[in-house]
């Protein structure tokens, strides 16, 4: 049995929600506002990397920037569902152009001290979560303008992944996909397979109508890019984890499958700069900026 939802959600509210889709990595990030006032969120942003030239760009973070501004909004919080190993995170960007608190599991401080030592950060590098204004815990609450928005803990995938339930919307990270997609991996430094099925079990026990919003969709079987879904579908037709799918049927297919996938073309940077909150490693004496590659450790 899923563990014990530490909330009530309040299905009567009904955020809107704005998704930005960026191809180069397949990732979906979201303006989530209030309806009673200006008051808004940003969850999972993107920060463009050319790899192969070492140039960072902001045209992905500029049109939610863009959007917000020529709305008069108020951007209050800027949200990380996990610490993510396929795109730069574009919030401390957000944050510098519209202001808001940057928050982010607790866990982090797991992701810090693994990927501190695989990239030998050395003792300068904080593990303690301090980059971010905010580490939640299972079960926090905090307001965005008129609208209380609930964290819950999902690890699996990492173990720093949460839910964010706002209202009758849920911002689930890499947790689930669309239910032609099924589930994220689970094969990265302290991930867990198994883990992650309660997890997922944990999302789906929210009420029925709760709408899911994917960070990621890859159009399997060359439909369109989707992002929306419900509990009621994903429980249904989800084709890892439906209804009547065992924990031991799911263990078997995640493992398998997660063995044969390749890592993420962009972890190596991603994780670096994730982990200090979208920020890059500190400047060399001469002012330059380097990523570091880890050899034969991934």
């Amino acid at each position: 049995m899923p563990e014990v939802i530490p909330f009530t959600p309040d299905m009567h509210v009904r955020p809107d929600v704005h998704a930005f889709f960026d191809a180069d990595s397949n990732t979906i990030s979201y303006i989530v506002k209030d309806p009673s006032s200006d008051a808004c969120a940003v969850v999972d942003s993107v920060m463009d990397i050319d790899i192969a030239a070492g140039r960072i760009t902001h045209e992905g973070a500029d049109r939610i920037i863009k959007h917000i501004a020529d709305n008069g909004w108020s951007l209050e919080w800027i949200i990380e569902t996990h610490v993510h190993a396929d795109h730069l995170s574009g919030a401390p960007y957000i944050q510098g152009q519209l202001g808001g608190k940057l928050g982010i599991s607790e866990k982090i401080i797991v992701i810090q001290d693994t990927f501190g030592k695989i990239f030998n950060e050395g003792t300068e590098f904080q593990r303690d979560g301090s980059q971010f204004d905010q580490l939640f815990k299972d079960g926090d609450s905090y307001q965005i303008g008129n609208m209380t928005a609930h964290t819950l803990y999902t690890p699996g995938h990492t173990p720093a992944c949460m839910t964010h339930v706002i209202g009758d919307a849920a911002f689930v990270g890499d947790t689930l996909f669309m239910p032609d997609g099924g589930s994220a991996r689970a094969d990265f430094p302290g991930g867990d397979a198994r883990t992650l099925y309660r997890s997922i079990k944990r999302v789906l026990s929210l009420p029925f109508q709760m709408r899911l919003f994917m960070c990621h969709d890859y159009g399997p079987n060359g439909r369109d890019i989707a992002w929306e879904t419900s509990v009621q579908e994903e429980s249904a037709h989800n084709i890892h984890v439906k209804d009547g799918t065992t924990e031991d049927e799911f263990v078997k297919m995640r493992e398998a499958r997660d063995a044969t996938l390749a890592m993420p073309r962009l972890i190596i940077p991603s994780l670096q700069v994730n982990m200090r909150a979208g920020k890059m490693p500190p400047a060399d004496k001469d002012g330059k900026t380097f990523l570091k590659v880890p050899v034969n450790t991934l």
